[in-house]
């Protein structure tokens, strides 16, 4: 996707001390586009079923780990579609990549990509995006993004960006039968209310984007069963043993997107509560949470489970790979999902 240069991207940020986000993005068309590739031909024969990974691989900064984990990990095979989040394009802190791009060409996928943010807070980034993907083994006919009605403006956080939160949508081809699939990045700092009206539009979307096919969605809800913005709640939370449980066991009693989706005719795997995220609280502890989701209409997982990114359970890195040499606590601040999935007849 086309750059912007350092100056503009800063003339485009000091507009939004008196504009709104919307504004300022609808000045930015790169906002409205999914770069898109087909690198490769079909898969010979079309398989019973369909291995599908979600992962918010937490802006690609570990792009060598994660691609070996990809490659290596026998809990996420066989994949043939990947709902990925937070990827970067042109950002110094992940080597100012086109991560996603990256990934597309060392697995042999094709891919689209969606812009979330541009970053402003370092003039090194040669782009400073961020953005959500799909990747799949077979061709993407169509794709685009779906813009979601803003809960926090980012660019009076300390990370200052310009952006909103998005989805990214694409229709494939599987031998002839077409799919669509979904890369959803709701926001954090909300309450579930903010992510239900988020998911809304998302289901709307679907209906009129993707009509008359199976559909199967993932991503990062942020489902945390407290409002992102309130540090006082957190702290809360992470002191009261009754109030932890509730953000592993009792999410769908306080996150309406969920049941809204399920009323809606979505399967949403894994059903066994463990942990997809774990946020960091002062003191070394770190708050389980259950954020990442793969919702499935038109088609059923006949499995699905959690797959853990915490270097001790990295057991399967080959000697002398990247994975086995990484040092820090986590892959990514995520774990991933995986589901085996048909289509219904």
């Amino acid at each position: 996707m086309r750059g912007i240069p350092l100056s503009e991207r800063k003339n485009l940020g000091a507009l939004l001390d008196t504009h709104s986000q919307n504004d300022v993005m609808a000045r930015i068309p790169q906002f409205s586009e999914a770069e898109t590739d087909n690198f490769v031909a079909p898969p010979a024969v079309v398989p019973e079923q369909l291995g599908v990974l979600m992962f918010n691989m937490e802006r690609g900064v570990h792009l060598a780990e994660i691609q070996e984990f990809l490659r290596d990990c026998p809990d996420i095979q066989p994949f043939d579609v990947i709902l990925a989040n937070e990827l970067d394009d042109g950002c110094a802190r992940s080597g100012n990549r086109n991560t996603a791009r990256e990934l597309a060409e060392a697995f042999g996928l094709n891919y689209a990509w969606g812009l979330e943010f541009i970053e402003l807070v370092n003039d090194e980034n040669e782009k400073g995006f961020h953005g959500n993907a799909v990747f799949s083994r077979w061709p993407i006919t169509r794709a685009g993004v779906i813009r979601l009605p803003e809960q926090y403006n980012w660019y009076f956080d300390r990370q200052k960006r310009i952006g909103g939160r998005l989805a990214v949508y694409a229709q494939l081809d599987v031998g002839g039968r077409p799919l669509g699939v979904v890369s959803i990045h709701l926001e954090n700092r909300t309450h579930g209310e903010g992510r239900r009206v988020q998911m809304e539009t998302i289901l709307e979307a679907v209906r009129r984007e993707l009509p008359d096919m199976p559909v199967i969605l993932g991503g990062d809800l942020n489902t945390n069963t407290f409002d992102g913005r309130d540090k006082e709640d957190i702290g809360d939370i992470a002191t009261d043993p009754e109030m932890r449980r509730r953000c592993l066991e009792d999410v769908f009693s306080f996150e309406e997107l969920l049941p809204m989706s399920a009323a809606d005719g979505y399967q949403i795997v894994p059903e066994e509560p463990k942990l997809t995220r774990r946020k960091p609280l002062p003191g070394g502890d770190f708050l389980p949470l259950r954020l990442d989701w793969i919702l499935l209409k038109g088609a059923a997982a006949t499995e699905s489970h959690m797959v853990s990114t915490a270097r001790e359970d990295l057991t399967y890195a080959k000697p002398g790979s990247a994975l086995e040499a990484f040092t820090g606590a986590e892959l990514s601040d995520h774990n991933a999902i995986w589901a085996l999935c048909r289509l219904d007849a």
